[in-house]
């Protein structure tokens, strides 16, 4: 497996309009998409960086991901993601491989996208997305 670019870095927020215009502001860019994925219990925000997107993570639960880490951790990177071709392969090339994988099989995340995430244990302490457009 090998990535293709950086697909995005998420940032966990506790106010998601408040942290857009910080955003706007630090990048000179608007935000060009929010987004509700509701089974991950986030809204999320996008900015595009040369190839590479942020993505503000604002929890709508306190029990959800992003909500719990904010509890935990305050607002923060939360994880780098990656863009591969094919996720499946690239999950299964990361479990032979010894990595602990928090979703053996790809879900539906923000903007269409297909997701999976590795567990930060396995990676350096880096909770760690794996994407596709496939």
């Amino acid at each position: 497996m090998k990535p293709t670019h950086i697909e995005h870095i998420g940032i966990a927020v506790k106010d998601l309009k408040a942290a857009i215009a910080l955003y706007e502001r630090l990048l000179g860019t608007p935000c060009y998409a929010v987004e509700e994925v509701v089974d991950q219990k986030v809204r999320t925000a996008f900015f595009k960086v040369g190839e590479t997107k942020i993505e503000l993570l604002e929890s709508t639960a306190p029990d959800g991901p992003i909500g719990k880490f904010i509890e935990k951790k305050g607002e923060g990177i939360h994880h780098l993601a990656f863009a591969v071709d094919d996720l499946p392969g690239a999950l299964r090339h990361m479990q032979e491989g010894g990595m602990q994988l928090i979703d053996a099989q790809p879900r539906k995340g923000a903007e269409g996208l297909q997701i999976a995430f590795l567990h930060p244990k396995s990676t350096g302490g880096v909770l760690t997305e794996l994407c596709s457009h496939h």
